[in-house]
C-alpha cells in the first residue's frame, strides 16, 4: 500500500482545514487507517483512527469534538476533517494503515510522506 498525503497549510486559528490521503492498490479497504502528526521536538503523536468499514473510529483527547475522520473505500481515500483549530495543532500530519485500530505508530505498516499544518493565533 502507497499512501499520499494531500497538501496541509496554513490556517489562522479557529479555522478549518480537511486533510486527505489516497491509497494505492485494491487491499486499502481492508487496513485501518490513521493520522498521526508530529510536532518539531516531540514525538509522533495518534490522532485517529478510523476501521476498515468506517463504523469504529477513535480520537486523541486533544482532538475529540474538533477532527473528524472519515473513509471512502470507493476512492481509496481517507479524510482528515479538522475544524477549530488550535495553534497547538500545528504539526507535521501523516497517514497510516494498519491491521487493527492501535494509538501506536509503531504497530502501522504503511506510511504517507506527512504535510505541513500550521495554525496562527
Amino acid at each position: 500500500v502507497q499512501l499520499q498525503a494531500s497538501e496541509g497549510g496554513l490556517v489562522q486559528a479557529g479555522g478549518s482545514l480537511r486533510l486527505s490521503c489516497a491509497a494505492s492498490g485494491q487491499t486499502f479497504r481492508s487496513y485501518v487507517m490513521g493520522w498521526f502528526r508530529q510536532a518539531p521536538g516531540k514525538e509522533r503523536d495518534f490522532v485517529a483512527a478510523i476501521s476498515w468499514s468506517g463504523g469504529r473510529t477513535s480520537y486523541a483527547d486533544s482532538v475529540k469534538g474538533r477532527l473528524t475522520i472519515s473513509r471512502d473505500n470507493a476512492k481509496n481515500t481517507v479524510y482528515l476533517q479538522m475544524n477549530s483549530l488550535k495553534p497547538e495543532d500545528t504539526a507535521v500530519y501523516y497517514c497510516a494503515a494498519a491491521r487493527e485500530i492501535t494509538i501506536v505508530p509503531g504497530s502501522y505498516d504503511y506510511w504517507g510522506q506527512g504535510t505541513q499544518v500550521t495554525v496562527s493565533s
